[in-house]
């Protein structure tokens, strides 16, 4: 197989962060491009992710005045001109030699926000240098309290505002052999298991280290700046994480890559939505592909959403400028989807849909 060079340009074909897909897949080793695109097991959960937004429907309200209307954010302190955060990706250094500084630089410039993965091919501090504004990081358990301690502490030494603790992901499923000029470069190496004779890999190795309820405590008692709880699908799970005093949550089943057979993500938001509504921020994850997306999730009750495989198609066909790209299309793809339903500002989703705004 050809691999094709990366673009300079946006290719005139592509209308849709999904047309990015072919152009992505050229210019990627199948071995990468299937890492990007797999899911756990059979790929269930993949699927079902896409499925669930073909069953929402979308009602028009035409004659509503929408001029002037906006998808302006307020969120942490911070203002953004649209919901759409970028989400953690591993390894982007795989995708293309803008890595995560690219995604970071394009994230910013569309008037958004990133979140830097634990596994980044980057330091943190070269990806927060180059989007010269504050990032939000993704964290990855350490294995003990200290190890995760110090790793958070550097972040936010760093200048990052927000911690997106990963917590549904402590086996994991999906991997690839690395090439030797890619690692994840903020971490330092793995705990070893020294397990007994005869004892399980899974629940005296992976899940020895991995974290609890009470890690999360321990967490939110450690630092100042929002803590959000990434990889919730279960509603107690979600009061859980508002009653120890999280920020946020992200509802999530991780794109469907650590556990098949799990449930859409959209089909479990609305009554996590519900049932937190006004006391922390809801961010949906898992299945975004296109603006039209984005609308059924706030309508749902998100606050905001996580765009993943979508920027990375755009990233790894040119860069920067195609996350950049991607980002642009679905925010307009968005704002349309909005005026054509009769809703002006983002508040105006669930209102015009019938579902209480918070």
């Amino acid at each position: 197989m050809t691999i094709l060079a990366k673009l300079d340009a946006p290719p005139d074909a592509v209308q849709t962060a999904v047309d990015y897909q072919t152009y992505a897949q050229q210019r990627l080793e199948p071995a990468i491009w299937d890492y990007l695109q797999s899911g756990a097991g059979s790929g269930a959960t993949l699927l079902k992710n896409s499925a669930a937004f073909n069953q929402v429907p979308l009602m028009p309200r035409p004659l509503a005045n929408v001029a002037g209307g906006d998808t302006q954010l307020h969120l942490f302190g911070q203002t953004f001109a649209h919901p759409i955060v970028l989400a953690p990706i591993a390894y982007q250094g795989l995708f293309h030699t803008d890595a995560e500084r690219g995604s970071a630089m394009a994230a910013v410039a569309q008037g958004g926000q990133m979140l830097v993965s634990s596994l980044a091919s980057q330091t943190v501090e070269a990806i927060i240098n180059a989007a010269e504004k504050p990032l939000w990081f993704q964290l990855y358990w350490q294995g003990n309290r200290e190890r995760t301690l110090t790793l958070v502490k550097r972040v936010i030494n760093a200048g990052y505002s927000a911690i997106f603790f990963t917590v549904d992901a402590p086996v994991k499923q999906a991997s690839m052999v690395l090439p030797p000029h890619i690692a994840a470069v903020n971490l330092a190496p793995a705990l070893p298991f020294n397990l007994a004779a005869n004892a399980s890999v899974v629940f005296d190795g992976w899940m020895r280290q991995a974290p609890t309820w009470d890690d999360v405590q321990w967490l939110r008692q450690q630092i100042s700046i929002p803590l959000i709880i990434k990889g919730i699908l279960h509603a107690d799970d979600a009061l859980h994480a508002m009653r120890l005093g999280c920020d946020g949550i992200v509802v999530s089943n991780h794109g469907g890559r650590v556990l098949d057979g799990v449930p859409a993500s959209l089909t479990m938001l609305p009554e996590i939505a519900q049932l937190t509504a006004g006391k922390i921020k809801v961010f949906f994850d898992s299945g975004i592909t296109n603006g039209q997306d984005v609308y059924k999730a706030l309508h749902l009750g998100a606050d905001a959403v996580l765009l993943g495989r979508p920027y990375v198609w755009g990233l790894a066909t040119l860069g920067a400028i195609g996350v950049a790209h991607v980002i642009k299309l679905t925010r307009d793809e968005l704002e349309m989807t909005m005026a054509l339903c009769g809703a002006a500002q983002l508040a105006h989703i669930r209102v015009n849909n019938r579902l209480s705004d918070r």
